[in-house]
């Protein structure tokens, strides 16, 4: 019984739900015989020679009806009403009726001069938040005149290797106006830190900033590979940022759980929501053991998912994950506040799905990812650019994916209404099934002992290796198509796509510009500083206010990675293959 009505006995009450679930099987016995006939009248005409079943495998039937969900199958428990636990139908109750989503694109390349060129035009055609995209040597903690940052330097992402570089991406950007999300893990507590003083630089506190910081290292070990220290202290430095935005940073998301990487790495959606919800229900359970109150910081994480190919699968993903995250939080690990339960979330279309054949396909793909994306309730959304396999994007690229959120936020009339395939029997049934499939997959990760000793056995790994091994093998064998790579190949011969070309210049400007800093700055101030943090790393204190200081002190990001590495450790991944 999902609700209790007032001034009615519970014996009637009860009485009267069980002729309600007569009434109801009765329904269903008669529906059940009328499938049967039409069965017959299906199966002699035939289906075409086609793999009924999702990217993921899943089987698809021919056709759904209430006889596919379950029999005390309950709107209340199930879907309930916007903005209401379990937030199956979205997590705001009024959702795009009141705000449409954020559009962002994911840029960075080479210096952060020309980056910041680059987010003043986005701005200027619409584009309402930033998501930066950092090169490798950043990525992984390097400065740009580090050895291994040799031929890196500004190639897939903006280099960012001081507050100075950080002061220079944003200058004339107003950061109490403009969100600001950056895509950033194994060094995203210094990165954080960098943007939280290239703040203060500009007469804005920390209180005032809107944004998110991704900072997931969990799936880092599982999928990415972007990581630094073991994934203990990693973990410690994750709680250490949720202790210090939570008293300091109050409307920053200091993590955004990405189940992105997982994707892109060949796993499939249940796997994806599976793995993603797990690693977040871990980092909550070790700022429990920090200490903290759930409800000071759950309701500051954020999500970042995948939007494949998939139209309906990829709609039930986000919905059986707000429900599945709200139970959890509620029930499991004891939020009191509607807030924690709320699972919100930023979505990217599937950069795994582009092709280099017939590029401009890639616009058409986007287009519905986007269009599923919106559907399944996210806050936030990054669409790919028709040439992001080939290279960074052109602004014109850019340009177009931009258009294509504003076409379906203005002209497609999907934003008029909340969850408005709520009640589709087949989208019912699929957001049912994601949901089991999950809950099957964290009791395989309790059977191992969580999620560090499944990073540890190489479980997820193997996992996600094995998904993406099985839809490849289906690609090459015809199985599954991929428009313009195994079928309609016509137009391949017109390959000529123009792609933003970076060359060396960037990593000569930031060696100019690194020689230069460290002639400036007081050497003594940089020395102190970073002693400091080291001790502080090794009394197990919160690391965040003493990096600010190296920060402000203009240390470098390699400088300050490597001063906790000699406290903490690098990680070495064990051989699983």
């Amino acid at each position: 019984m999902s609700t209790v009505e007032r001034g009615i006995p519970v014996a009637e009450q009860r009485a009267q739900l069980e002729e309600r679930l007569r009434v109801k099987e009765r329904e269903l016995a008669e529906l059940r015989a009328r499938l049967a006939e039409w069965e017959e009248d299906y199966a002699a005409i035939g289906e075409r020679d086609a793999s009924f079943t999702t990217i993921s495998g899943e089987p698809v039937a021919p056709l759904y009806t209430p006889a596919d969900l379950d029999a005390d199958w309950d709107y209340g428990v199930k879907l309930g009403l916007p903005g209401e636990y379990p937030f199956t139908r979205g997590p705001y109750t009024t959702m795009y009726r009141t705000r449409l989503w954020t559009k962002r694109q994911f840029s960075g390349f080479g210096t952060a001069i020309e980056t910041n060129r680059r987010y003043h035009y986005l701005l200027e055609q619409g584009q309402t938040g930033l998501s930066v995209a950092f090169d490798f040597p950043t990525l992984m903690g390097y400065d740009s005149d580090h050895p291994r940052s040799l031929g890196e330097v500004g190639k897939c992402g903006v280099a960012i290797s001081s507050l100075a570089d950080m002061e220079t991406l944003f200058d004339g950007i107003p950061l109490d106006q403009v969100s600001v999300s950056m895509t950033i893990n194994g060094p995203a507590i210094m990165l954080f830190c960098f943007y939280v003083v290239a703040a203060e630089k500009q007469g804005i506190s920390a209180d005032k900033l809107r944004g998110t910081v991704q900072n997931d290292i969990l799936k880092e070990y599982q999928a990415q590979h972007a990581w630094i220290y073991p994934p203990e202290p990693a973990l410690k430095l994750i709680v250490d940022m949720f202790e210090w935005a939570s008293q300091n940073a109050p409307k920053y998301n200091p993590i955004s759980i990405s189940g992105y990487h997982i994707r892109e790495a060949g796993s499939t959606a249940a796997q994806e929501l599976a793995y993603t919800l797990r690693n977040g229900l871990e980092y909550v359970r070790r700022g429990i053991e920090r200490g903290l109150d759930v409800d000071d910081f759950a309701p500051h994480l954020s999500f970042f998912f995948d939007v494949h190919n998939d139209f309906f699968e990829e709609i039930a993903k986000f919905r059986a994950a707000r429900r599945i995250w709200a139970r959890h939080l509620r029930h499991e690990l004891g939020a009191k506040s509607p807030e924690s339960w709320r699972l919100r979330t930023h979505a990217q279309t599937a950069g795994v799905s582009l092709v280099a054949q017939q590029a401009e396909n890639n616009i058409v793909r986007v287009a519905y990812q986007a269009m599923a994306a919106v559907l399944g309730g996210t806050q936030s959304l990054h669409t790919n650019s028709m040439d992001e396999t080939l290279a960074l994007p052109t602004e014109k690229s850019v340009r177009i994916a931009l258009r294509t959120q504003q076409v379906l936020a203005f002209e497609t009339g999907v934003a008029n209404t909340i969850d408005p395939l709520a009640g589709s029997y087949y989208v019912e049934d699929l957001t049912d099934r994601l949901e089991a499939r999950a809950e099957e997959i964290f009791e395989e990760i309790e059977t191992l002992g969580g999620v560090v000793p499944g990073i540890e056995q190489g479980y997820f790994q193997r996992e996600i290796a094995r998904s993406a091994e099985r839809q490849q093998r289906e690609i090459e064998a015809g199985e599954r198509i991929v428009v313009g790579v195994n079928q309609f190949l016509g137009g391949n011969e017109d390959v000529h796509v123009d792609i933003l070309r970076i060359g060396d210049e960037a990593a000569r400007t930031q060696e100019e510009r690194l020689a230069r800093l460290r002639e400036e700055r007081d050497e003594a101030r940089v020395e102190e500083t970073l002693e400091r943090l080291r001790q502080a790393a090794r009394d197990e204190e919160n690391v965040i206010a003493p990096m600010l200081e190296c920060v402000r002190a203009y240390c470098t990001l390699f400088e300050i990675r490597h001063t906790l590495e000699s406290v903490y450790g690098a990680f070495r991944e064990p051989v699983f293959f």
